[in-house]
């Protein structure tokens, strides 16, 4: 599967120790970031990850082209709910396209043990049934 972790900055830590708690499940999967939650995983971490920009450059708009283009599996994406974030149009549309191609996402890190694990347990398998087929309207 092809997992994206996205952190606000409030929030990178927490990322962190998930990445360092799911490692084994995790080095399973090809992984994704925005550039300093990235590096920061793969400092902690043996994870390989591809790093895209920073999301207010555009790593939140990188991100959801792949989920346009039905690249994508699941995001966790831990948002820090009490801070202003300028580039907060492309975090809807990234949300928003989430939204249109039946990608979970995990804003927070509960959401996000119980989605991981249900990777673990097999309960996403579904998305791989659905990879290259994109969505016509």
């Amino acid at each position: 599967m092809k997992i994206a972790l996205i952190a606000h900055d409030r929030m990178k830590e927490t990322m962190v120790q998930f990445a360092v708690s799911y490692e084994p499940l995790l080095k399973q999967h090809q992984l994704y970031a925005t550039g300093t939650t990235g590096k920061r995983i793969m400092e902690e971490t043996c994870l390989t990850i591809h790093r895209y920009l920073s999301g207010p450059l555009g790593g939140d708009q990188q991100i959801g082209a792949m989920v346009a283009q039905n690249e994508m599996d699941f995001i966790a994406f831990f948002r820090d709910p009490l801070a202003a974030q300028p580039h907060e149009p492309d975090i809807l549309a990234l949300l928003r396209l989430a939204d249109v191609h039946n990608i979970p996402v995990a804003t927070n890190l509960a959401t996000a043990e119980v989605l991981i694990r249900s990777i673990e347990q097999g309960d996403l398998a579904w998305r791989k049934m659905i990879h290259g087929h994109r969505r016509v309207d």
